[in-house]
């Protein structure tokens, strides 16, 4: 006797229960309540998203990028106008139409050489993450250790993709590479394949924290050893505090062991949503026949956007053009926008709290965001709170770990702030801090 199958669908209403398990996972709710607050609060200082400095954005600019781009393919490519018109008004290929020119800012801003031919030109660096992961996702057993805190983005993706995340413990190097390869036999041992570890290696979201050159070196031995490969997620590594320049993963990788995933959203601006993957790893066929990574992440892409939108690509890709290849020296302003906002943030921090012993924070090397750690709850329900009686968004840290970790911790990102915007948050933020020391 056979059981009886229930309608998916009944009445036009659908059940939570019938559909992807993600959808009721908190790491899939974390962005849409984040903005939800700041909706509700137009008019608290925000110091919760990681977006860039609105400062340098002009209009006229995106006109002047896109004739410098149609210029490029007729100087220096030789296509006639029709070519033209086809590669801005057509869907393109699906790996990009400014594959060449990323090759060329990745040797003159990171000395990376790579073949052209091993990057896909992705919608967003999320993208980027999301074709890896598919294709690594072979079956039940593969997963994907990160980082921990790790960006949401990437927990995220890996719900979508039914593959588990396996938290790697985050010390004074940037990673534990004792706790890694710990991880790795563990899980092997229990019948698990880890594919990949993903991590920020300089000025990560959401800690700030960067990887020595030592243990940048260790690392990629350590990975190769190991036989897992190495996610690279770059978007700040351009805007460090001093001006200095640590080399990337991928530029001291000789092995092919890092997939390096690239954002111009930082470096450019984000409406264009422009990412990329290099994916330079050999694929090799049942019948021995070898592809590129890029290849096979193409096709993944193929089945998801289609192409990457030629005209966003071409404003992107004038800016590129403008600066000699160069996005350190196209993102110069605002990378001292960044270093003043931090540097106002951590000597607002000590100006506030150094009379107070339960109340620290770290001092990241750039990039974005500052942790700060407090002997309360800094959860949801106090992020409400904080809206609503002082006028001060932050994040909660919870956010960003698996289980328990980072419950007495906020993010504050301080990128997008003018100056006041800052001094003002901040006094909201003390206000805020010594509410609760009060309550006890």
């Amino acid at each position: 006797m056979t059981s009886r199958v229930e309608p998916a669908v009944a009445a036009g209403r659908l059940h939570l229960h019938d559909l992807h398990p993600s959808l009721g996972d908190p790491a899939l709710l974390s962005m849409n309540f984040l903005n939800e607050v700041a909706n509700r609060f137009p008019d608290a200082v925000s110091f919760a998203p990681g977006r860039p400095s609105e400062a340098g954005f002009d209009v006229a600019d995106l006109h002047r990028y896109l004739d410098r781009f149609c210029d490029h393919l007729a100087r220096d490519l030789h296509y006639d106008d029709e070519r033209v018109r086809r590669t801005l008004f057509q869907y393109g290929r699906t790996k990009g139409v400014i594959h060449h020119l990323i090759a060329r800012n990745l040797a003159v801003d990171e000395g990376i050489e790579v073949d052209p031919e091993s990057i896909v030109v992705t919608v967003g660096c999320q993208e980027a993450l999301f074709l890896t992961l598919r294709a690594l996702r072979a079956d039940e057993r593969d997963a994907v250790l990160a980082v921990s805190p790790t960006y949401v983005g990437l927990t995220g993706a890996a719900r979508l993709l039914d593959m588990p995340v396996l938290p790697v413990r985050e010390d004074g190097t940037g990673v534990d590479l004792d706790d890694l390869r710990a991880k790795i036999g563990t899980a092997r041992q229990a019948g698990v394949r880890p594919r990949a570890l993903y991590l920020v290696p300089d000025f990560s979201n959401p800690a700030g924290v960067s990887l020595s050159a030592a243990t940048r070196r260790e690392l990629l031995r350590v990975a190769a050893d190991e036989g897992v490969l190495l996610l690279e997620d770059n978007p700040y590594g351009l805007f460090s505090a001093d001006g200095t320049h640590p080399p990337t993963l991928k530029a001291l990788d000789t092995e092919r062991g890092v997939v390096y995933l690239g954002s111009l959203a930082k470096t450019c601006f984000p409406g264009a949503r422009i990412g990329f993957a290099v994916a330079d790893q050999r694929v090799v066929a049942a019948d021995g026949t070898e592809s590129l990574f890029a290849d096979e992440l193409s096709k993944v892409k193929s089945m998801l956007t289609v192409n990457t939108s030629p005209v966003s690509q071409a404003v992107a890709a004038g800016k590129l053009l403008e600066h000699d290849g160069s996005l350190l020296r196209a993102s110069a302003r605002e990378a001292e926008i960044y270093r003043k906002n931090l540097a106002r943030v951590l000597d607002g921090l000590r100006q506030r709290f150094a009379g107070v012993p339960t109340v620290s924070w770290n001092t990241p090397a750039g990039g974005f965001f500052v942790v700060v750690t407090v002997p309360f709850a800094a959860d949801d329900t106090l992020l409400e709170h904080s809206a609503r009686r002082h006028g001060v968004l932050w994040t909660p840290m919870s956010h960003f770990y698996e289980g328990d970790g980072g419950r007495t911790q906020l993010r504050l990102a301080c990128s997008s702030l003018t100056p006041s915007e800052i001094d003002e948050g901040l006094d909201r933020l003390a206000a805020l801090v010594h509410e609760r020391l009060a309550v006890g």
